[in-house]
């Protein structure tokens, strides 16, 4: 259905894809993995006419095309859900998902009713349970993502590209959009998926394609392959994760919070109900939970998103803190690497540079005029190596990095910073397998050196990987606190489905 011949997309002189060949077959789920910088997303901007300027030939059910716009790619049958969101926040469900594709009546006024129709049935497919008319900028990243497949789903493509299209949706929803898939399958729509969790790829994939610094490597059939076969044909070598089951028990208090409450922004429903736990020094504490557990609004609440809903109090090293504002979290030593990083972590129009150093700026300062850009650069050359940041330079912008380097930027603004608590909201969605390494080895580092870290995520590999201990939340309740060598993923899924 969609063949790629010797295609060369170059950035200010850096190679993002060379010689790239590959073919998509339809009646098929194309699984396209590698690491993070390997081309994935630059190499789907191309077949879905982001990016127009290339070298190469692609040919779409035997018909050499060349888009010039996203339009001209959804005209000729190829649909593309972003792994960075690509949603208007202030219109609604509705009027995104018909957005240049509005229905109007015999007299030309938009159809308003059939459109909500229309969409009514792609959210049921979904079961994603949101009126229509509901505004993007007030759901979830995880519900945001539902729609991104929804705007999919509602044109009538012969190509669907889903590029992390279940990087921040629950276990069920998860199930839902493989039924979907299957049914897109069996009417002979080509399916590309790209992912960095594996398993998943074993469930839903029939065939591979392995992309590795631009170039492609290999393809082959899902069911011929395995997991560590895979990792080895993405990297070179071989990246194990193990939990560590002799974990020291950590003795002192860091962070303490004591009967948290959160309220939505009726006052009626509370998000969060008498939270209390406390964190250690040199502890990496992990927070699992369902979609709609309250993971989030808990980080958010200890980062001071919420003052005017939240109850409680919270304490770090012994005292009381006051914390009405994320200014007032940032002063004590607590810092939020939050969950959705292109909207909240960074200023992707600036370059790698002033995104680190972006939190020290009175640090920075010369003779109280001007930012001392020597240090400023120094510091930023010294968290691109710690964390291997793969960028060009200092210079180079940060939209165009991967999503992966995006996120160690996120991380060393906040190093610099050099905190007490560090409060990680997902802190590897759709990060490759080896980037997922080096920020867990990162994290154990860190806690060595007596940091106090909080990581939530919806994997539980990840959770059993980094943590020192593992709490639950259920429907805003604590409901299990666990060390993390009794802790089971049938155990911590109990406790995440079941209050009592």
């Amino acid at each position: 259905m969609l063949v790629a011949k010797n295609i060369t997309k170059k950035f200010s002189g850096v190679t993002a894809l060379d010689n790239i060949c590959l073919e998509l077959l339809p009646g098929k789920v194309n699984a396209i993995i590698g690491e993070n910088g390997a081309g994935k997303s630059t190499l789907m901007k191309i077949f879905s006419g982001v990016h127009t300027e290339y070298e190469g030939e692609i040919i779409l059910d035997g018909k050499t095309v060349h888009f010039s716009s996203t339009k001209e790619a959804e005209r000729a049958g190829i649909a593309i859900i972003h792994q960075e969101l690509n949603l208007v926040p202030y219109l609604t469900i509705t009027e995104n998902i018909f957005l240049g594709h509005e229905l109007t009546n015999a007299w030309g006024v938009l159809n308003k009713t059939k459109m909500q129709e229309e969409t009514r049935q792609l959210l049921d497919r979904l079961n994603l349970d949101i009126h229509p008319n509901t505004k993007i900028s007030s759901l979830k990243v995880g519900q945001q993502q539902l729609v991104e497949i929804a705007k999919a789903l509602h044109v009538d493509a012969k190509v669907i590209i889903m590029d992390e299209p279940t990087s921040a949706i629950s276990d069920k929803e998860v199930n839902n959009l493989f039924t979907i898939i299957n049914e897109l399958v069996s009417q002979g729509k080509t399916i590309v998926y790209i992912s960095h969790k594996l398993n998943e790829l074993f469930q839903i994939a029939d065939r591979f394609v392995i992309l590795r610094d631009g170039t492609t490597v290999n393809t082959g059939e899902m069911k011929t392959t395995t997991h560590d076969n895979l990792i080895q044909m993405m990297t070179g070598r071989k990246i194990l994760y193990s939990r560590d089951e002799v974990a020291e028990e950590k003795k002192d208090d860091l962070l303490r919070l004591k009967s948290i409450y959160l309220k939505n922004v009726t006052g009626s429903d509370e998000i969060l109900h008498n939270i209390s736990f406390t964190l250690h020094k040199g502890e990496v504490l992990g927070i699992y939970g369902l979609m709609g557990a309250g993971r989030t609004e808990l980080m958010e609440t200890i980062f001071g998103l919420h003052p005017r809903f939240s109850s409680g109090e919270i304490f770090l090293d012994g005292k009381k803190l006051k914390i009405q504002s994320p200014s007032d979290a940032i002063d004590a030593g607590i810092v939020l690497v939050p969950e959705d990083r292109k909207l909240q972590g960074l200023c992707t129009s600036l370059a790698v540079r002033p995104n680190i150093s972006i939190t020290i700026l009175e640090q920075l300062d010369r003779w109280g005029i001007m930012i001392n850009k020597k240090r400023e650069t120094t510091l930023s050359k010294q968290y691109i190596q710690q964390l291997a940041i793969k960028t060009f330079s200092t210079e180079t912008l940060v939209k165009n990095l991967s999503g992966g380097n995006q996120q160690k930027i996120v991380l060393a603004k906040w190093l610099a910073k050099k905190p007490m608590v560090l409060l990680l909201d997902e802190p590897t969605r759709g990060i490759d397998i080896n980037a997922k390494s080096e920020i867990y080895k990162l994290i154990k580092q860190l806690a060595a050196e007596g940091l106090g870290i909080i990581v939530v995520s919806s994997e539980l590999p990840e959770i059993l990987a980094i943590s020192d201990r593992v709490l639950v939340l259920c429907e805003g309740e604590l409901t299990a606190n666990i060390p993390i060598k009794e802790a089971t993923e049938a155990a911590i899924l109990k406790m995440a489905i079941h209050k009592n």
